[in-house]
C-alpha cells in the first residue's frame, strides 16, 4: 500500500496506488507546486477564502485540474466547519463561477454521479477519499481532530453504504498529507474528547509527552476507525508525509498561520 509522487505540466500531486490500479476515477492530493500564486501563497494555492489574488486562484485550479484529469466546470466544493455533515452532491451544488459564495457548511462530499469532482481541503487537517469501484461512488471527508473526534470517516463508509449499497469490504480508502504525531502536540482537550467520543480504542495513538502534553496521530486514529467500520486495513492507503515537516511541499495552519494557501484534494467518477 502506497502513494505516488506525480508531476504533470509542472504540477506535483499524490496518488494513491490502490486507486489508480482500481482505475474508473481521477484522484489527487496537491502539494503547494505548480500554480502561480505569489507568496505567501506560492504556488499552487486553491483556497478561495486566503487574501490571494482570485485571479491566480481560478488559474492553480484549472492547471490542477488539468493535471488530475479531473473537471474544472464540474467541482463540488465543500464549506468547511470542523464538524461531520456529508452532503450528497448533485449537478445543483456545482457553482457557476468558482468563487461563488457556498450556500450550505459540509466537512464531506459523496455522489455516485460521474462527472462531479468532489473537492476537500486541508492545511494540516487530514483528507480522506474514499471509492466503492463495485458499486461505483465516492467519498471525500475532512477530518480534523474534530471531525475525527466525531468519526466524519467511518459515517463515510456508512453512508456509502446505506445511499449506495457499498460493502465496507469493498471500499478502498486514500488518508492523505496532514500533520502527523511528530508535529501534533496538543493539552488534554483533544486526547480527553477522543476517548470520550471514541472510546478507550484511542488510546494507543494518544501519547503523553514529558511537557505535559500530548502527540496525537490523526491518520492512526483515523485507519482505526475505518477498519472499526468494516473496511479492511489492507483497503486503506496511508501517505506518511507531515505537513508541518515539508514546508518545501505544504503548508502548514501550525507552523504558518494565516500566510498560507489552501491544498485541495480531489475525486470524480469517470
Amino acid at each position: 500500500m502506497s502513494f505516488t509522487q506525480q508531476t504533470n505540466q509542472g504540477v506535483v500531486f499524490h496518488t494513491a496506488d490502490t486507486f489508480s490500479a482500481a482505475g474508473g476515477i481521477a484522484h489527487g492530493f496537491a502539494t503547494r507546486i505548480g500554480g502561480v500564486s505569489k507568496p505567501p501563497f506560492d504556488q499552487l494555492n486553491l483556497g478561495m477564502t486566503r487574501r490571494d489574488d482570485p485571479q491566480d486562484v481560478l488559474e492553480n485550479y484549472r492547471r490542477f485540474c488539468a493535471a488530475l484529469g479531473t473537471d474544472v466546470e464540474h467541482l463540488v466544493m465543500t464549506h468547511q466547519v470542523h464538524q461531520d455533515t456529508i452532503l450528497e452532491a448533485k449537478p445543483e451544488h456545482v457553482l457557476e463561477a468558482l468563487l461563488e459564495p457556498i450556500g450550505y457548511d459540509t466537512d464531506g462530499l459523496m455522489t455516485d454521479i460521474p462527472g462531479l469532482c468532489l473537492t476537500i481541503y486541508y492545511a494540516d487537517c487530514i483528507p480522506v477519499l474514499l471509492y466503492d469501484p463495485v458499486k461505483k461512488a465516492i467519498a471525500a471527508v475532512h477530518s480534523g481532530w474534530r471531525g475525527t473526534s466525531l468519526g466524519i470517516a467511518p459515517q463515510a463508509v456508512q453512508k456509502l453504504a446505506a445511499r449506495y449499497g457499498s460493502d465496507p469490504h469493498d471500499i478502498l480508502v486514500a488518508i492523505g498529507p496532514g500533520i502527523g504525531s511528530c508535529c501534533f502536540e496538543t493539552h488534554d482537550d483533544v486526547p480527553t474528547a477522543m476517548a470520550e467520543r471514541l472510546g478507550e480504542g484511542v488510546q494507543p495513538f494518544c501519547q503523553p509527552l514529558p511537557n505535559g502534553k500530548f502527540s496525537v496521530d490523526l491518520k492512526g486514529i483515523l485507519r482505526w476507525e475505518l477498519t472499526q467500520a468494516g473496511v479492511p486495513d489492507e483497503n486503506i492507503d496511508t501517505l506518511p508525509l507531515c505537513t508541518a515537516c515539508h514546508p518545501e511541499l505544504y503548508w502548514s495552519h501550525r507552523k504558518m498561520g494565516d500566510r498560507r494557501g489552501n491544498h485541495a484534494a480531489m475525486i470524480q467518477l469517470l
